[in-house]
């Protein structure tokens, strides 16, 4: 099974005969996404390491049913201000400022966030106030391809710079203006336990990343979810903590990993003139966020639940981890190399067999029972075809290790 046939593609070559926009063609969709429908079509049990999602019993789901009853009131299901709601956006500058995660010197300047229905709109919203038709974009390989397909909807053109243990290969970025003159107009970066990767760009990379970005004027669009899950190592700042204030840096962010993805909602820090444009382009894409639930989790925040809700996860996704890494030595004893992440959801399994195509073992191990994301998902040119990502976050220790006994039986028929 390969990537595209997990994923409707909208392409004008599809039907000529209707007036697509030039745009058409670009609207690469997300095979990651489309896996849930892909397994919904299994009737049988299936382990799933696919979704980038928290598993269920990790949900502060009984402290929403108690506080839904107090904020789900009929006046807040209406329409909301554009940028959030008011009770949202200083619980969250509240709890960001209490936890450090907000630069001292933008700490008491609330008009930097803005409220976004989830992570992706953050991203929507940075591409398209910044990149027009042809535009550079650059981002890591292997990559968060739902936000690649993103530029790649504006038409931009996909420069994919390498990734190792230490993040971006910034050098090789200075490499490609040196050999070509030309530096992109946006960089894309997930440089806190990266998606798919799980690697964390290191002090010095993001000290260069940042001088290069202010000496070709390079918009900076950090894409930040899993900042807050660190379970091990030292924390490192982010770059807009690097560069206060710096209108050259959009940051994204989510309340989907650590709270809930069915909420929908996330928020964007950026300058405050940058904010005035992305809430005129948000007006054109929702009006705002969802209503109750801005108002369900600004009463979580402010009844102090994201701290002690934090600290589990970190627990819980640590245990998971160490569960993952220790179940692919035992299965996998000199076959695949994985990365050994500090925090966030992923692990990124490469084979040592480059002929294994984790697109075509696909099929085989959802028949065993077991889902993944195969490597090319994660490439606008399809590379990594004998690597894949692996979610340890969704499920507990014993369902791990249900899940790789099943990958490694698959991948035994496979090669059968």
């Amino acid at each position: 099974m390969s990537t595209t046939s997990m994923n409707a593609t909208t392409s004008s070559s599809q039907n000529p005969s209707l007036p697509f926009a030039s745009r058409a063609d670009q609207l690469v969709g997300s095979v990651i996404d489309a896996s849930t429908t892909l397994l919904a079509s299994y009737d049988h049990d299936i382990v799933k390491f696919g979704m980038g999602a928290p598993a269920p019993d990790m949900l502060p789901a009984k402290d929403f049913a108690r506080i839904a009853g107090e904020v789900f009131d009929p006046a807040n299901f209406t329409y909301g201000e554009t940028k959030g709601e008011p009770v949202l956006l200083d619980a969250l500058h509240d709890y960001l400022s209490s936890t450090n995660q907000i630069p001292v010197e933008q700490q008491g300047d609330p008009d930097r966030l803005l409220i976004t229905s989830g992570g992706m709109q953050g991203l929507d919203l940075g591409f398209k106030l910044f990149v027009s038709p042809g535009d550079l974009v650059a981002c890591e390989s292997p990559t968060y391809t739902n936000g690649s397909a993103t530029a790649m909807s504006y038409e931009a053109e996909i420069l994919e710079i390498p990734v190792d243990e230490d993040g971006m290969q910034v050098e090789a970025l200075e490499d490609h203006v040196a050999r070509t003159g030309r530096a992109p107009k946006v960089i894309y970066t997930v440089p806190t336990f990266q998606n798919p990767a799980g690697v964390t760009m290191s002090l010095p990379r993001r000290e260069r990343l940042l001088s290069f970005a202010h000496r070709h004027r390079s918009v900076i669009i950090e894409d930040n979810p899993y900042g807050m899950l660190r379970f091990s190592g030292e924390s490192l700042p982010a770059l807009s903590d690097l560069s206060p204030n710096d209108p050259l840096i959009f940051g994204v962010r989510t309340f989907s990993k650590f709270v809930a993805p069915g909420l929908r909602l996330g928020w964007i820090d950026v300058d405050p003139a940058v904010r005035e444009l992305a809430v005129n382009a948000k007006q054109t894409m929702d009006t705002c966020a969802p209503v109750p639930n801005q108002h369900l989790v600004a009463q979580w925040l402010s009844e102090g639940g994201a701290e002690s809700h934090v600290e589990v996860l970190r627990e819980a996704y640590r245990e998971r981890k160490l569960t993952m890494s220790a179940g692919l030595e035992r299965l996998f004893p000199g076959e695949v190399s994985a990365t050994d992440p500090d925090g966030g959801f992923f692990l990124w399994v490469t084979f040592d067999d480059e002929t294994i195509n984790t697109e075509e073992l696909l099929p085989t191990a959802l028949e065993d029972g077991v889902a993944y994301i195969p490597g090319p998902a994660f490439s606008p040119a399809g590379k990594f075809s004998n690597a894949l990502r692996l979610c340890f976050a969704s499920n507990t220790p014993e369902r791990i290790d249900e899940g790789l006994e099943r990958l490694r039986g698959a991948v035994g028929r496979h090669r059968a």
